[in-house]
């Protein structure tokens, strides 16, 4: 599924490419129609989604915000066929996503659309008259845009709706996913952004194909990479501006992985080849190993009077951390000290063995300190200098790729399923 740029307007094109898109289009026919056919014809309907018809008209529209979007002011010919093959396409998804949208009673007001217009604006440091002003100034019916947002909501909702819930992030996939992280790490990375062009079959991936190089050449000549992926990246960094971050090339396609190993100096990939789509990548530079300093958070517990029985009955009913500084508050023979952020190697050895022989949550062994004795209990280890993202954002990043994927699916099911007619077809 195609996404709207949420900055796409910062570099609006000229209006120039929009008249070359009417005079190219009225003298040669798109992609979609059969040679041969005069203007008259072609100003009628392009293909039919399920008995619903898009017109030429629509797919101008579609294509004029397509060019502005990117930036190209005077279209060549083969630039012109495949933004309208592309055009095309995304008018055929956002048919199918509305007709499911009225199947399952999903309304999308005005107003949502309205305000998702806002929120563009917003980001694009315009309000919502101003961004009506830029469209309609290059040529471009609002109404595209909206169109095409209304489409976006109701899709999203529907998904939420049928699969957010059943969507189910593991403890141990997070574990198993911060691992993977602190583990590449220790391996040189690179910076990447992403922009992915998913495609059903072998048909479209031709297709997509040409719609990769435009794209590239319009990189090339300076349209922004982040409008580019929000536009048109089916990858769940879309929203990100296509940005990965610093990755480890285990963690890419292999194919990826083998265009970036063989870059010498930043920049971009000629379009990638891989199962289902095409992909166009950044690489923006690369990270060497760093130095990762252990990191812990610490509860000190002490008793006053010293007694090592009284220490012992506190650390049975503390139950951790958080269980300690409550058990503390309310005990004038118990002292509690949070230690957050400790270099582990600021310790001297005998605290180290002890904090490196406890797990997380528990208590160390009994140590004597100044006037007294107590314990340790371990509230967290981190590797400071990883970057590590939280348990929480990996655990929306997990989970918004699962919900990207079914939702890859379900539209090309759906796809599969709809009868669809174009013409020349």
């Amino acid at each position: 599924m195609m996404r709207f740029a949420l900055a796409a307007f910062a570099f609006a094109a000229s209006a120039p490419a929009l008249p070359a898109l009417a005079q190219a289009q009225t003298q040669s026919p798109s992609p979609s129609v059969t040679p041969g056919e005069n203007a008259q014809t072609i100003e009628g309907i392009l293909a039919i989604v399920n008995d619903q018809p898009i017109s030429y008209s629509d797919v101008r529209e579609r294509a004029s915000l397509l060019l502005l979007t990117l930036g190209v002011e005077q279209p060549n010919q083969q630039q012109i066929q495949q933004i309208t093959s592309q055009a095309l396409d995304e008018l055929i998804d956002e048919k199918l996503q509305l007709q499911e949208a009225a199947e399952y009673e999903v309304e999308v007001t005005e107003e949502d659309v309205a305000n998702a217009v806002s929120d563009m604006a917003r980001q694009s440091g315009l309000d919502r008259d101003g961004l009506m002003g830029v469209l309609r100034q290059s040529g471009v019916d609002p109404q595209s845009l909206e169109a095409q947002m209304r489409a976006e909501i109701a899709w999203r909702r529907i998904m939420g709706g049928l699969y957010g819930s059943r969507i189910r992030i593991s403890e141990n996939q997070i574990d198993e996913r911060l691992a993977q992280l602190t583990a590449a790490a220790q391996e040189t990375r690179y910076n990447l952004s992403e922009i992915f062009l998913y495609t059903a079959n072998e048909q479209e991936k031709q297709q997509a194909l040409d719609g990769a190089q435009t794209i590239i050449d319009q990189l090339n000549a300076g349209a922004p990479f982040s409008v580019a992926a929000q536009r048109f990246s089916s990858a769940p960094t879309s929203a990100a501006g296509g940005e990965m971050g610093l990755v480890s090339l285990d963690d890419v396609d292999p194919a990826v992985a083998e265009a970036v190993r063989n870059m010498d100096e930043p920049g971009l990939t000629d379009p990638i080849v891989v199962e289902d789509g095409i992909y166009i990548i950044a690489f923006r530079g690369k990270q060497d190993p760093a130095e990762t300093v252990e990191v812990v958070d610490l509860v000190r517990l002490a008793v006053e009077n010293g007694s090592e029985d009284d220490l012992i009955a506190a650390n049975a009913a503390a139950d951790g951390c958080e269980g300690a500084v409550e058990l503390a508050e309310n005990d004038p023979n118990l002292t509690a000290t949070n230690l957050d952020d400790v270099r582990l190697s600021d310790l001297g050895p005998e605290a180290q063995t002890m904090i490196n022989n406890t797990e997380v949550g528990q208590a160390t062994d009994i140590f004597a300190m100044s006037g007294s004795i107590g314990v340790m209990y371990l509230c967290n280890r981190s590797d400071d200098g990883s970057n590590l993202p939280s348990r929480e954002e990996v655990e929306d990043q997990l989970y918004g790729r699962e919900l990207a994927m079914i939702s890859r699916r379900e539209l090309r099911d759906l796809r599969r399923e709809a009868t669809i007619i174009q013409r020349g077809s």
